[in-house]
């Protein structure tokens, strides 16, 4: 693969693919400079994520990646910037603000619409290129394709939403963007374990990928999982991995995976 693409994607073998949209830390010197000073710690990537998930080959199962911090652009919303949420606080396509509802950009360097357009042909627009043409091709290849939407965010945002996330956020637009089966199967698993809380559905219901490459009728099927960073970090250290915490939940991501690659439609 071309070393110039804003992407990593391994090709696997079996009908799955996983996609970390969130985990680019890189943000071109350029835009660096425009940036508040505290950006460039990257404070809200999906940490670690990619190591999280390393076991996804193994498994036979295709993964995607990006090199690009979600400053940049954010991978999981659409190219119009439509509110993921509406009547909630919402970061957007090209971000303006943190996670804490503060300015990302210093005063009067925000970027305009053609820097936006230029940064979705240059960005976004490779990565969901790819997602549809892996897509297509395990579907061609296995009569069925699924995708896995991996996240990860701090359990405790007020400027994102009230209180504390529970650990496993499960998200399939409300059972629109896989078979009922599948939802079920997978919440059925999440239930089976008491270390972690968990709900399907619930403040994140899934984002852009889910709920656009999900089409059940056509033979694709998307969840999203929204995992709380103290599930495998440190929330106060964010940037520094935990392999003891890590351990268990790496355990029932392999698990609920498994599951995924076992589930076979009614019709099959």
């Amino acid at each position: 693969m071309s070393s110039a693409r804003p992407f990593t994607l391994v090709r696997g073998t079996r009908p799955l693919l996983v996609s970390l949209p969130h985990t680019g830390r890189v943000i071109p010197p350029a835009l660096a400079a425009r940036l508040a000073p505290r950006a460039l710690a990257v404070e809200d990537t999906d940490w670690h994520l990619e190591r999280l998930y390393d076991f996804v080959p193994a498994l036979g199962a295709s993964l995607l990646v990006p090199h690009y911090s979600r400053y940049v652009i954010d991978l999981n919303r659409p190219r119009d910037d439509t509110p993921m949420y509406a009547g909630a606080n919402n970061t957007g396509l090209v971000p303006l603000t943190f996670f804490s509802g503060e300015p990302l950009y210093c005063a009067g360097a925000q970027p305009d619409s053609d820097e936006v357009a230029e940064r979705v042909a240059v960005y976004w627009q490779p990565y969901h290129d790819a997602l549809a043409t892996e897509l297509a091709r395990l579907r061609r290849r296995h009569g069925i394709a699924l995708l896995w939407d991996g996240h990860s965010i701090r359990s405790e945002l007020p400027w994102l939403f009230d209180g504390r996330l529970p650990d496993l956020n499960l998200g399939t637009a409300r059972g629109s963007s896989c078979a009922p089966e599948l939802r079920a199967l997978l919440h059925a698993r999440l239930a089976a374990q008491s270390r972690f809380s968990h709900v399907t559905d619930g403040r994140f219901t899934g984002g852009y990928i889910t709920r656009h490459c999900g089409r059940p009728a056509d033979r694709i099927h998307a969840v999203q999982m929204e995992m709380c960073w103290s599930c495998y970090l440190d929330e106060t250290q964010p940037a520094s991995w935990d392999e003891t915490r890590a351990a268990a939940a790496r355990a029932l991501l392999r698990a609920l995976l498994a599951g995924l690659l076992s589930w076979k439609p009614a019709d099959a």
